[in-house]
């Protein structure tokens, strides 16, 4: 919420900024800031270019997922389709090849259900959620490096697997919960 007059009564304003470090996917910054207080602080935090994730139903309803090693956390997990999106590059078609390269599938039908926001605390990582249907098997085109597994669970199977803690993945979790309400839908 803020304050009056369109003013955040808790905004810090930038005053002087660095970058730290340049990666060819992250990049670091420290910035010094005016408190709302009016002192001073120091914020470290990651620039991101952004990504998109794609919960993508089958003619049966099943979801599309995928396993992929993760090499931070040094094991597979569970996830949705999903990728970063390119300089310049529209969300849809970041969605529309993600979906294409990482599964093998085309949709017919793509809805942009919203926006998550994974890393507040540390970075400016924003990732779109897509919610495609009509899919068509056409051959996949991974990266080079990619190595991954394509499976199917029900609404209810990915519910579960939440649940039970086989699929933790935050952005697969929080673009599933945003497009239940069109799952359920679709499914009447």
């Amino acid at each position: 919420m803020s304050g009056a007059a369109g003013t955040e009564p808790l905004e810090e304003r930038e005053l002087s900024t660095e970058q730290v470090f340049g990666g060819r996917l992250l990049n670091v910054w420290r910035d010094r800031v005016r408190l709302p207080d009016g002192g001073e602080g120091t914020r470290e935090y990651i620039r991101h270019p952004g990504a998109v994730v794609v919960v993508a139903a089958l003619p049966d309803g099943r979801l599309l997922f995928e396993r992929q090693f993760r090499y931070p956390l040094r094991r597979a997990f569970v996830e949705l389709p999903a990728g970063k999106i390119d300089p310049g590059e529209d969300i849809l078609a970041c969605a529309q090849r993600e979906l294409r390269e990482e599964t093998g599938y085309e949709a017919a039908s793509w809805q942009h259900v919203g926006v998550m926001h994974p890393c507040i605390g540390y970075s400016d990582e924003r990732i779109e959620i897509f919610f495609a249907r009509g899919l068509r098997h056409v051959g996949h085109a991974w990266d080079e490096g990619e190595f991954l597994e394509i499976l199917t669970l029900s609404v209810e199977e990915a519910e579960a697997a939440i649940h039970h803690g086989e699929i933790t993945d935050g952005k697969s979790i929080s673009a599933l919960y945003r497009c239940l309400p069109l799952l359920r839908s679709a499914g009447r």
